[in-house]
Protein backbone atom coordinates (compact mmCIF):
# COMPACT_ATOMS: atom_id res chain seq x y z
CA UNK A 1 0.00 0.00 0.00
CA UNK A 2 2.32 2.71 -1.30
CA UNK A 3 1.49 6.25 -0.25
CA UNK A 4 1.05 8.87 -2.93
CA UNK A 5 2.06 12.51 -2.96
CA UNK A 6 -1.25 14.31 -3.15
CA UNK A 7 -2.07 17.68 -4.64
CA UNK A 8 -3.79 20.41 -2.65
CA UNK A 9 -6.95 19.65 -4.66
CA UNK A 10 -6.71 16.02 -3.50
CA UNK A 11 -6.32 17.06 0.12
CA UNK A 12 -9.21 19.51 -0.05
CA UNK A 13 -11.51 16.86 -1.46
CA UNK A 14 -10.43 14.32 1.17
CA UNK A 15 -11.07 16.82 3.96
CA UNK A 16 -14.56 17.35 2.57
CA UNK A 17 -15.10 13.58 2.49
CA UNK A 18 -14.00 13.36 6.14
CA UNK A 19 -16.49 16.08 7.09
CA UNK A 20 -19.25 14.17 5.30
CA UNK A 21 -18.32 10.94 7.06
CA UNK A 22 -18.90 12.57 10.47
CA UNK A 23 -22.59 12.93 9.61
CA UNK A 24 -23.08 9.20 10.11
CA UNK A 25 -21.81 9.18 13.70
CA UNK A 26 -24.08 7.19 15.98
CA UNK A 27 -26.15 5.86 13.06
CA UNK A 28 -24.11 3.29 11.12
CA UNK A 29 -22.47 0.97 13.65
CA UNK A 30 -21.10 -1.66 13.34
CA UNK A 31 -20.10 -0.22 9.95
CA UNK A 32 -17.40 2.47 9.75
CA UNK A 33 -18.00 6.16 9.18
CA UNK A 34 -17.43 6.83 5.47
CA UNK A 35 -17.62 9.85 3.20
CA UNK A 36 -17.05 10.14 -0.55
CA UNK A 37 -16.60 13.01 -3.01
CA UNK A 38 -16.54 12.84 -6.81
CA UNK A 39 -14.48 15.44 -8.67
CA UNK A 40 -13.97 15.98 -12.41
CA UNK A 41 -12.11 18.82 -14.08
CA UNK A 42 -11.72 20.57 -10.74
CA UNK A 43 -15.45 20.53 -9.95
CA UNK A 44 -17.28 18.53 -7.32
CA UNK A 45 -19.96 16.58 -9.15
CA UNK A 46 -21.21 14.33 -6.34
CA UNK A 47 -21.03 13.85 -2.58
CA UNK A 48 -22.25 11.21 -0.20
CA UNK A 49 -21.83 9.56 3.17
CA UNK A 50 -23.00 6.40 4.88
CA UNK A 51 -26.04 7.79 6.69
CA UNK A 52 -27.71 4.76 8.28
CA UNK A 53 -27.09 1.07 8.79
CA UNK A 54 -28.47 -0.81 5.81
CA UNK A 55 -28.62 2.35 3.71
CA UNK A 56 -26.49 3.37 0.77
CA UNK A 57 -22.75 3.30 1.29
CA UNK A 58 -20.91 6.57 0.80
CA UNK A 59 -19.65 5.74 -2.69
CA UNK A 60 -23.12 4.74 -3.91
CA UNK A 61 -24.63 7.82 -2.30
CA UNK A 62 -22.07 10.04 -4.07
CA UNK A 63 -22.84 8.38 -7.41
CA UNK A 64 -26.56 8.85 -6.82
CA UNK A 65 -25.98 12.52 -5.97
CA UNK A 66 -23.87 12.90 -9.10
CA UNK A 67 -26.66 11.61 -11.32
CA UNK A 68 -29.25 13.70 -9.48
CA UNK A 69 -27.19 16.76 -10.42
CA UNK A 70 -27.25 15.70 -14.06
CA UNK A 71 -23.53 14.97 -14.03
CA UNK A 72 -21.66 12.06 -15.63
CA UNK A 73 -19.23 10.27 -13.26
CA UNK A 74 -17.12 8.84 -16.09
CA UNK A 75 -13.43 9.81 -15.85
CA UNK A 76 -13.99 11.41 -12.42
CA UNK A 77 -11.82 10.97 -9.33
CA UNK A 78 -13.45 9.40 -6.28
CA UNK A 79 -12.15 10.55 -2.89
CA UNK A 80 -13.04 8.03 -0.19
CA UNK A 81 -12.23 8.04 3.53
CA UNK A 82 -11.80 4.24 3.73
CA UNK A 83 -11.14 1.65 1.05
CA UNK A 84 -14.31 0.64 -0.85
CA UNK A 85 -15.82 -2.74 -0.06
CA UNK A 86 -15.72 -5.59 -2.55
CA UNK A 87 -18.08 -8.00 -0.79
CA UNK A 88 -21.86 -8.37 -0.71
CA UNK A 89 -23.39 -7.32 2.62
CA UNK A 90 -26.42 -5.14 3.32
CA UNK A 91 -25.44 -3.29 0.14
CA UNK A 92 -23.71 -4.43 -3.07
CA UNK A 93 -19.93 -3.95 -3.45
CA UNK A 94 -18.88 -0.31 -3.76
CA UNK A 95 -15.81 -1.20 -5.82
CA UNK A 96 -18.06 -2.70 -8.49
CA UNK A 97 -20.26 0.40 -8.48
CA UNK A 98 -17.25 2.68 -9.00
CA UNK A 99 -15.94 0.53 -11.85
CA UNK A 100 -19.37 0.41 -13.52
CA UNK A 101 -19.63 4.19 -13.24
CA UNK A 102 -16.37 4.63 -15.15
CA UNK A 103 -14.35 6.24 -12.37
CA UNK A 104 -10.80 6.91 -13.60
CA UNK A 105 -9.05 7.37 -10.25
CA UNK A 106 -9.71 6.62 -6.58
CA UNK A 107 -7.94 8.43 -3.75
CA UNK A 108 -8.32 6.45 -0.53
CA UNK A 109 -7.57 7.90 2.90
CA UNK A 110 -7.33 4.70 5.00
CA UNK A 111 -7.36 0.94 4.84
CA UNK A 112 -10.11 -1.35 6.12
CA UNK A 113 -8.50 -3.97 8.40
CA UNK A 114 -11.57 -6.24 8.34
CA UNK A 115 -10.73 -9.78 7.24
CA UNK A 116 -13.46 -9.80 4.60
CA UNK A 117 -12.48 -6.41 3.17
CA UNK A 118 -8.78 -5.66 3.56
CA UNK A 119 -7.25 -4.84 0.18
CA UNK A 120 -9.96 -6.45 -1.93
CA UNK A 121 -11.70 -3.27 -3.03
CA UNK A 122 -8.55 -1.45 -4.17
CA UNK A 123 -7.36 -4.61 -5.92
CA UNK A 124 -10.66 -4.85 -7.80
CA UNK A 125 -10.35 -1.21 -8.87
CA UNK A 126 -6.81 -1.67 -10.12
CA UNK A 127 -7.75 -4.85 -11.98
CA UNK A 128 -10.39 -2.83 -13.81
CA UNK A 129 -7.87 -0.15 -14.80
CA UNK A 130 -8.75 2.43 -12.14
CA UNK A 131 -5.75 4.32 -10.78
CA UNK A 132 -5.60 3.93 -7.00
CA UNK A 133 -3.82 6.48 -4.82
CA UNK A 134 -3.38 6.17 -1.05
CA UNK A 135 -3.38 9.30 1.09
CA UNK A 136 -0.64 10.24 3.51
CA UNK A 137 -0.12 12.97 6.07
CA UNK A 138 -2.87 14.68 8.03
CA UNK A 139 -5.76 13.36 5.95
CA UNK A 140 -4.66 9.74 6.32
CA UNK A 141 -4.19 10.16 10.07
CA UNK A 142 -7.60 11.82 10.43
CA UNK A 143 -9.26 8.99 8.50
CA UNK A 144 -7.75 6.38 10.81
CA UNK A 145 -8.72 8.33 13.93
CA UNK A 146 -12.26 8.72 12.61
CA UNK A 147 -12.80 4.97 12.84
CA UNK A 148 -10.69 3.87 15.81
CA UNK A 149 -13.53 1.79 17.37
CA UNK A 150 -14.24 0.03 14.06
CA UNK A 151 -10.56 -0.58 13.45
CA UNK A 152 -9.96 -2.06 16.90
CA UNK A 153 -12.85 -4.50 16.65
CA UNK A 154 -11.77 -5.49 13.14
CA UNK A 155 -8.28 -6.30 14.40
CA UNK A 156 -9.00 -7.79 17.82
CA UNK A 157 -12.65 -8.77 17.93
CA UNK A 158 -13.12 -6.44 20.93
CA UNK A 159 -14.62 -2.96 21.24
CA UNK A 160 -12.59 0.16 21.88
CA UNK A 161 -12.85 1.02 25.59
CA UNK A 162 -13.08 4.66 26.59
CA UNK A 163 -12.80 5.48 30.31
CA UNK A 164 -14.86 8.55 31.16
CA UNK A 165 -14.81 10.34 34.51
CA UNK A 166 -15.33 13.70 36.16
CA UNK A 167 -12.50 14.56 38.56
CA UNK A 168 -11.57 17.40 40.88
CA UNK A 169 -8.34 19.35 40.59
CA UNK A 170 -6.83 16.97 43.16
CA UNK A 171 -7.81 13.91 41.12
CA UNK A 172 -10.86 12.74 43.08
CA UNK A 173 -14.13 11.42 41.66
CA UNK A 174 -16.19 11.62 44.87
CA UNK A 175 -15.95 12.69 48.49
CA UNK A 176 -15.18 10.25 51.28
CA UNK A 177 -18.95 9.96 51.80
CA UNK A 178 -19.38 8.96 48.17
CA UNK A 179 -20.98 12.22 46.96
CA UNK A 180 -20.14 12.98 43.33
CA UNK A 181 -23.15 15.02 42.13
CA UNK A 182 -22.22 17.10 40.41
CA UNK A 183 -18.48 17.41 39.93
CA UNK A 184 -18.76 18.21 36.23
CA UNK A 185 -20.71 21.06 34.66
CA UNK A 186 -24.11 20.81 33.02
CA UNK A 187 -22.50 21.20 29.62
CA UNK A 188 -20.12 18.31 30.33
CA UNK A 189 -22.97 16.07 31.42
CA UNK A 190 -24.86 16.88 28.22
CA UNK A 191 -21.76 15.90 26.24
CA UNK A 192 -21.69 12.51 28.00
CA UNK A 193 -25.25 11.84 26.87
CA UNK A 194 -24.20 12.55 23.29
CA UNK A 195 -21.31 10.10 23.66
CA UNK A 196 -23.72 7.46 24.96
CA UNK A 197 -25.90 8.00 21.90
CA UNK A 198 -22.87 7.46 19.67
CA UNK A 199 -21.51 4.42 21.49
CA UNK A 200 -22.94 0.92 21.39
CA UNK A 201 -22.41 0.06 25.06
CA UNK A 202 -21.91 1.70 28.46
CA UNK A 203 -20.52 -0.11 31.53
CA UNK A 204 -20.30 0.43 35.27
CA UNK A 205 -19.21 -1.67 38.21
CA UNK A 206 -21.69 -2.91 40.81
CA UNK A 207 -20.41 -0.34 43.31
CA UNK A 208 -21.52 2.50 41.07
CA UNK A 209 -24.79 0.72 40.27
CA UNK A 210 -25.58 0.40 43.99
CA UNK A 211 -24.44 3.89 45.00
CA UNK A 212 -25.88 5.94 42.13
CA UNK A 213 -28.71 3.74 40.77
CA UNK A 214 -27.97 5.06 37.24
CA UNK A 215 -30.04 4.63 34.10
CA UNK A 216 -27.07 4.83 31.70
CA UNK A 217 -29.35 5.86 28.85
CA UNK A 218 -28.75 8.67 26.35
CA UNK A 219 -31.14 11.47 27.23
CA UNK A 220 -31.99 14.88 25.73
CA UNK A 221 -30.22 13.94 22.49
CA UNK A 222 -31.42 12.62 19.16
CA UNK A 223 -30.32 9.02 19.69
CA UNK A 224 -30.79 6.46 16.91
CA UNK A 225 -30.83 3.79 19.62
CA UNK A 226 -29.98 3.37 23.27
CA UNK A 227 -26.63 1.83 24.24
CA UNK A 228 -26.37 -1.66 25.65
CA UNK A 229 -25.98 -1.22 29.42
CA UNK A 230 -23.44 -3.48 31.10
CA UNK A 231 -22.86 -4.04 34.82
CA UNK A 232 -19.78 -5.88 36.04
CA UNK A 233 -21.28 -7.56 39.10
CA UNK A 234 -19.33 -10.61 40.24
CA UNK A 235 -21.79 -11.64 42.97
CA UNK A 236 -24.97 -10.77 40.97
CA UNK A 237 -26.03 -8.13 43.51
CA UNK A 238 -27.85 -5.79 41.12
CA UNK A 239 -31.18 -5.06 42.86
CA UNK A 240 -34.33 -6.04 41.01
CA UNK A 241 -35.76 -2.68 42.12
CA UNK A 242 -32.91 -0.74 40.48
CA UNK A 243 -33.61 1.71 37.67
CA UNK A 244 -31.53 -0.41 35.32
CA UNK A 245 -33.86 -3.37 35.79
CA UNK A 246 -36.99 -1.21 35.83
CA UNK A 247 -36.03 0.41 32.50
CA UNK A 248 -35.38 -2.81 30.61
CA UNK A 249 -37.93 -1.74 27.98
CA UNK A 250 -35.77 1.31 27.18
CA UNK A 251 -32.70 -0.76 26.34
CA UNK A 252 -31.12 -4.12 27.13
CA UNK A 253 -29.03 -4.73 30.25
CA UNK A 254 -26.23 -7.29 30.58
CA UNK A 255 -24.75 -8.36 33.92
CA UNK A 256 -21.27 -9.89 33.87
CA UNK A 257 -21.07 -12.11 36.94
CA UNK A 258 -18.78 -14.75 38.30
CA UNK A 259 -19.67 -18.36 37.65
CA UNK A 260 -19.58 -18.73 41.45
CA UNK A 261 -22.32 -16.12 42.02
CA UNK A 262 -25.37 -17.38 43.94
CA UNK A 263 -27.56 -19.41 41.61
CA UNK A 264 -30.74 -17.83 43.00
CA UNK A 265 -29.48 -14.31 42.29
CA UNK A 266 -28.51 -15.24 38.74
CA UNK A 267 -31.90 -16.84 38.14
CA UNK A 268 -33.77 -13.81 39.51
CA UNK A 269 -31.91 -11.44 37.21
CA UNK A 270 -32.64 -13.60 34.19
CA UNK A 271 -36.31 -13.86 35.11
CA UNK A 272 -36.41 -10.06 35.30
CA UNK A 273 -35.24 -9.84 31.69
CA UNK A 274 -31.57 -9.21 32.36
CA UNK A 275 -29.07 -11.12 30.28
CA UNK A 276 -26.43 -12.65 32.53
CA UNK A 277 -22.97 -13.72 31.40
CA UNK A 278 -20.93 -15.94 33.71
CA UNK A 279 -17.48 -16.33 32.18
CA UNK A 280 -15.05 -18.47 34.11
CA UNK A 281 -11.84 -17.20 35.67
CA UNK A 282 -10.72 -14.20 37.66
CA UNK A 283 -11.70 -10.60 37.02
CA UNK A 284 -9.27 -9.98 34.14
CA UNK A 285 -10.53 -13.16 32.46
CA UNK A 286 -14.14 -12.06 32.89
CA UNK A 287 -13.33 -8.64 31.46
CA UNK A 288 -11.64 -10.20 28.43
CA UNK A 289 -14.51 -12.62 27.89
CA UNK A 290 -17.11 -9.87 28.20
CA UNK A 291 -15.28 -7.67 25.67
CA UNK A 292 -15.03 -10.56 23.22
CA UNK A 293 -18.75 -11.25 23.67
CA UNK A 294 -19.59 -7.59 23.02
CA UNK A 295 -17.34 -7.50 19.98
CA UNK A 296 -19.06 -10.58 18.61
CA UNK A 297 -22.34 -8.69 18.83
CA UNK A 298 -21.03 -5.86 16.70
CA UNK A 299 -20.19 -3.48 19.55
CA UNK A 300 -17.41 -1.19 18.33
CA UNK A 301 -17.14 1.06 21.37
CA UNK A 302 -17.72 0.78 25.12
CA UNK A 303 -17.83 3.71 27.53
CA UNK A 304 -16.56 2.81 30.99
CA UNK A 305 -18.30 5.13 33.46
CA UNK A 306 -17.27 3.89 36.92
CA UNK A 307 -16.26 3.21 39.54
CA UNK A 308 -12.68 3.13 40.75
CA UNK A 309 -12.49 -0.66 41.19
CA UNK A 310 -13.71 -1.35 37.68
CA UNK A 311 -11.50 1.38 36.17
CA UNK A 312 -8.49 -0.06 37.96
CA UNK A 313 -9.32 -3.59 36.82
CA UNK A 314 -9.59 -2.50 33.18
CA UNK A 315 -6.37 -0.49 33.41
CA UNK A 316 -4.51 -3.38 35.08
CA UNK A 317 -5.77 -5.71 32.36
CA UNK A 318 -4.57 -3.32 29.62
CA UNK A 319 -8.08 -2.94 28.26
CA UNK A 320 -8.45 0.87 28.24
CA UNK A 321 -7.79 2.55 24.89
CA UNK A 322 -8.77 6.13 25.64
CA UNK A 323 -9.46 8.42 28.59
CA UNK A 324 -11.81 11.39 28.62
CA UNK A 325 -11.58 13.27 31.89
CA UNK A 326 -13.61 16.31 32.87
CA UNK A 327 -11.33 18.29 35.18
CA UNK A 328 -13.57 20.45 37.35
CA UNK A 329 -12.36 23.65 39.08
CA UNK A 330 -12.88 22.27 42.58
CA UNK A 331 -10.70 20.67 45.27
CA UNK A 332 -12.24 17.91 47.40
CA UNK A 333 -9.35 16.97 49.67
CA UNK A 334 -9.63 14.31 52.37
CA UNK A 335 -7.82 11.03 52.85
CA UNK A 336 -10.95 9.06 52.06
CA UNK A 337 -11.98 10.87 48.88
CA UNK A 338 -12.40 8.48 45.95
CA UNK A 339 -9.65 8.19 43.29
CA UNK A 340 -10.17 7.77 39.57
CA UNK A 341 -8.88 4.21 39.58
CA UNK A 342 -8.04 1.52 42.08
CA UNK A 343 -6.39 -1.78 41.29
CA UNK A 344 -2.71 -2.60 41.41
CA UNK A 345 -1.43 0.19 39.18
CA UNK A 346 2.21 0.70 38.26
CA UNK A 347 4.96 -0.01 40.77
CA UNK A 348 7.27 2.54 39.15
CA UNK A 349 6.68 5.72 37.24
CA UNK A 350 8.61 4.16 34.39
CA UNK A 351 6.01 1.39 34.21
CA UNK A 352 3.09 3.79 33.90
CA UNK A 353 0.78 3.75 30.90
CA UNK A 354 1.75 6.59 28.59
CA UNK A 355 -0.66 8.31 26.24
CA UNK A 356 0.16 8.49 22.55
CA UNK A 357 -1.72 11.78 22.23
CA UNK A 358 -3.34 14.26 24.63
CA UNK A 359 -5.69 17.13 23.82
CA UNK A 360 -7.57 19.65 25.96
CA UNK A 361 -10.65 21.80 25.43
CA UNK A 362 -13.10 23.77 27.53
CA UNK A 363 -16.44 22.21 28.45
CA UNK A 364 -18.49 24.69 30.40
CA UNK A 365 -16.54 25.35 33.61
CA UNK A 366 -14.51 22.17 33.10
CA UNK A 367 -11.43 21.24 31.13
CA UNK A 368 -11.98 18.13 29.01
CA UNK A 369 -8.75 16.13 28.72
CA UNK A 370 -8.75 13.43 26.03
CA UNK A 371 -5.87 10.94 25.98
CA UNK A 372 -5.34 8.04 23.59
CA UNK A 373 -3.40 5.16 25.11
CA UNK A 374 -3.04 3.23 21.84
CA UNK A 375 -3.80 3.73 18.16
CA UNK A 376 -5.58 1.27 15.93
Amino acid sequence: MAKTTLTEEDRTALRRALDLAERGRGCVSPNPLVGAVLVRDGRTIGEGHHAELGGLHAEAAALEDCRARGEDPRAATAYITIEPCAHHGRQPPCAEALVAAGIARAVIASDDPSEHASGRGPAALEAAGVEVSWANGDEAAAARLLNQPFRKRARTGRPLVMLKAAISLDGRTATAAGDSRWISSERSRALVHRWRAEAEAVAVGIGTALADDPLLTARDVNAARQPLRVVFDSAARLPLASRLVASIDEGPVVVVASAEAPAGALRALREAGIEVLTPAGDRPARIAAALSELGGRGVNSLILEGGAALAGAFLDAGEVDELRLFLAPIVLGGDGARPLAGGEGAERVGDALRATDVSCERSGDDLLISARLRDW
